[in-house]
């Protein structure tokens, strides 16, 4: 099986076509600082169907509110109830400080919107609205600050929240359910068009299970906030809730098994093969390209030491590490990527969150780490020629 991130936008394009401004942190986005032209028929670019359906079975329609934000050519931007992409402004915020820009759902039933031509999220909140903000950027420019629920501080901390990611452009509709900062709310999307695809569906009480789940593993048990999410470890190393070197072992043995020993990497690029040496680990084939030795930190965010350049060599090598390293499968097996399931999360030092959300999932396919696109295990669908999508609010 090959890689998703081998072969298809996954996350991490949808992410980069965002142009950063989507990374969910308290803070304002840089954007281009210039305003958005023709929004009646930017609007009609794309005009694909939304269907927003509430089967949470806790919530009523009325207590759920959709928002769509995002970039469209390197402008921050909302889409209006009706469908049109509109501009963040600072006039937007209300006398509270915060803007409204949430849309309602229908009455009863299912809500259908129109989805046109942008990157960004689908974010839904239960019970009450979130609180977006429109601030001035480096440049001068009006953006965004976006929720960020793994933050105690943060105004959307108490809000029972989550999103989901697109890109939806020419090329097609790019999108994921996403668990890699936190997991709140069971999302499935439905992408119909040249296939009919749905991810992101939770088993019959998934969603009690992963809290469960995680709850069980003592280093975990503190990213379990109450019944509203659990937050991602790599944000709770951050906070001071998930221990900095808990991985720590497991990545020295990495280390020294293949100081005397080839480890492979298929990319699409070629395979690699890489020994630790010098302290580093550096990988021979297409490219000669090598690695520090990663934190806790740097596999939880797959980042630092795993950071993945758009290169074609760099980048996918440093995927198939970080996949690796969440899965704990580089000590076991030394071709990678590991494309078995049953093989992943083994041993006992592993990224038990990941791991939850996968067991919680009726596909198996989630967005646990920021690398799980690696062997087609993300909760990831795309279309060249979709005709529609379907974003459910899942049973809790």
């Amino acid at each position: 099986m090959t890689p998703r991130h081998q072969r298809g936008p996954g996350r991490r394009t949808v992410l980069s076509a965002l142009g950063g401004a989507m990374a969910a942190v308290p803070a304002a986005a840089a954007l281009a600082p210039h305003a958005l032209a023709d929004t009646a028929r930017t609007a009609a670019a794309g005009a694909l169907p939304l269907t927003v359906v509430n089967d949470t079975g806790a919530f009523g329609n009325a207590d759920v509110h959709v928002y769509i934000v995002g970039n469209l050519d390197g402008r921050q931007v909302r889409v209006t109830p009706d469908g049109t992409v509109a501009p963040v402004a600072l006039s937007d915020n209300g006398a509270d400080g915060y803007t409204d820009y949430a849309i309602g759902l229908a009455g009863s039933g299912e809500t259908r919107l129109t989805l046109p031509y942008l990157s960004g999220r689908i974010y839904v909140s239960l019970g009450a609205k979130l609180k977006f903000k429109v601030v001035t950027d480096g440049n001068g420019a009006p953006a965004l600050q976006y929720p960020a629920g793994w933050v105690t501080s943060d105004p959307n901390y108490p809000v029972l929240h989550d999103c989901a990611e697109f890109t939806h452009n020419a090329a097609g509709m790019f999108c994921n359910t996403t668990m890699v900062d936190m997991f709140s709310v069971p999302l499935s999307i439905r992408l119909t068009g040249a296939r009919d695809q749905t991810t992101g569906t939770l088993r019959s009480s998934g969603r009690a299970a992963a809290f469960a789940a995680v709850r069980q593993v003592e280093e975990f048990a503190p990213l379990v906030v109450d019944d509203t999410r659990v937050i991602a470890p790599g944000h709770g190393l951050d906070s001071g809730l998930f221990a900095a070197d808990y991985l720590a072992p497991y990545i020295d043995e990495v280390w020294s098994t293949y100081s005397g020993k080839d480890l492979t990497v298929t990319t699409n690029a070629g395979t690699f093969t890489g020994r630790v040496r010098g302290g580093r680990f550096v990988f021979d084939g297409p490219a000669q390209v090598s690695f520090a030795r990663p934190s806790t930190r740097d596999v939880l965010f797959c980042d630092g030491a795993l950071a993945a350049p758009n290169d074609g060599t760099t980048g996918p090598v440093a995927a198939v590490l970080g996949a690796g390293f969440n899965r704990s499968t580089l000590v076991s097996t030394a071709a990678q990527p590991t494309t078995d399931p049953a093989s992943f999360y083994r041993t006992a030092l592993t990224n038990h969150y990941a791991k939850a959300m996968h067991a919680a999932t009726v596909d198996g396919k989630a967005y646990g780490f920021a690398f799980d696109d690696v062997a087609d295990f993300a909760s990831y669908v795309q279309d060249t020629a979709p005709t529609a999508i379907r974003v459910t609010l899942t049973p809790f």
